[in-house]
């Protein structure tokens, strides 16, 4: 339980989220975490990511034994879930009679098939004009590949991300995290965001899109530029940067560090601590070094190579270059500095007991923005109730339960 109250920024705001696995429910876990109240509408079989390993086992009794999804968990804080057949009159009359009495909608399915079943963004927004819909789809609405699905993978290969990845002469290859989906959910939450601030002008919402493919396009930075700017086509060039030397993993006796080395100024501290004169003519500027990079960093291993990791780190943090160890998933969350942070947020959940997932990356004059009311079990609140003081009934529970 954090000692400090929760940024509600969005209190009072309600968010009806369609959306499944990855991508959507990132975008409405961010605008829960700043106070949303967020449905999440699942078809009666749940959210697909409820069956994705690995699992959390159960600590109640009867039907509370049954496990719950690390992967649902780690996207789902802070809402409620209903469940609606939305191919059922019935459902899809309830979806209407929520977003009546909604501020956002987000969804993510594939272009078309919400207007195939009646519930076209469109019309849902033309009864409810202040209405701000999100949509998030894998490769964009209309195109000539608009129509496709997009996971995570298919759009880091088809997007770029997979070919400026890995080592220089091997495969390329993914980026360790879904990174496709969770750029899109947070361009997905800034969009919302900022059609939710223009609201308050206007008086009406907005169609807002994003897509795995916009997300990881947007984010090419220099690579991007260099290309459509300099017709520079970049390459894997694995832990080390393509344009800045020295900049990458280097061994010492016990471990590999990496090292920033972004300036020249850096450049005139790092070079005395590990043995080079910093201007000598292969070396003295990045431009030099960027062009001899390989027999640079050959050189630099050698001269750490019977030096013990953690020492080289502690003089390079007091000369100040950039430097850091590389740390296991376990040891990222035994770090002090990411608990001092309140990186990691344990919550009541009516199953599991407490349980603790990653938390949000924002604070607000001191006080972490994340939600503390755990993911919802399927259907927990299908007996909904706009009205009811939710979130406040839900953080007194949890603060009970975790005291």
């Amino acid at each position: 339980m954090n000692e400090q109250s929760p940024h509600r920024s969005l209190e009072g705001v309600r968010v009806v989220d369609l959306s499944r696995a990855l991508a959507g429910p990132y975008a409405t876990m961010m605008l829960a975490d700043v106070g949303a109240d967020v449905l999440k509408v699942e078809p009666p079989s749940g959210d697909d990511s409820r069956g994705w390993l690995p699992f959390v086992p159960g600590q109640g009794d009867g039907d509370d034994e049954s496990p719950e999804s690390a992967y649902y968990l780690s996207a789902n804080r802070g809402k409620r879930s209903v469940r609606l057949d939305l191919k059922s009159p019935e459902g899809a009359d309830r979806l209407r009679a929520l977003c009546a009495g909604a501020d956002v909608l987000v969804e993510n399915y594939r272009p078309g098939l919400l207007a195939r079943l009646g519930l076209d963004p469109v019309d849902l927004r033309a009864a409810n004009p202040r209405l701000v819909t999100l949509s998030i789809t894998g490769f964009g609405a209309g195109g000539p590949d608009g129509h496709r699905p997009g996971f995570d993978q298919i759009v880091q290969a088809e997007a770029g991300l997979m070919g400026l990845t890995g080592p220089a002469d091997g495969e390329a290859t993914r980026v360790g995290l879904p990174i496709s989906d969770l750029l899109a959910g947070m361009f997905g939450a800034f969009g919302v965001m900022s059609a939710l601030h223009e609201r308050e002008r206007t008086g009406a919402g907005r169609a807002v899109e994003t897509s795995l493919l916009a997300a990881v396009t947007a984010v090419h930075a220099f690579q991007g530029a260099g290309w459509l700017s300099a017709g520079a086509e970049p390459r894997r060039t694995g832990n080390r940067h393509p344009s800045i030397a020295p900049y990458g993993t280097f061994r010492c006796a016990d471990a590999a560090l990496v090292i920033a080395v972004g300036s020249e100024a850096l450049w005139r501290r790092f070079a005395p601590l590990v043995g080079i004169d910093p201007a000598r003519p292969d070396v003295a500027t990045n431009r030099e070094r960027v062009a001899g990079v390989d027999a640079l960093q050959a050189e630099i291993d050698a001269l750490l190579a019977d030096r013990k990791a953690d020492v080289v780190l502690a003089e390079l943090v007091a000369a100040g270059v950039p430097a850091g160890r590389i740390r296991s998933i376990p040891e990222v969350y035994a770090w002090e500095q990411v608990r001092h942070l309140g990186l990691i947020h344990t919550l009541g959940h009516p199953s599991l007991g407490e349980v603790s997932v990653p938390g949000g990356a924002l604070r607000y004059d001191g006080a972490t923005a994340a939600a503390e009311v755990a993911p919802p079990l399927l259907g927990e609140h299908d007996n909904l109730d706009w009205e009811a003081p939710w979130l406040d009934q839900a953080r007194a529970e949890h603060t009970e339960g975790v005291r």
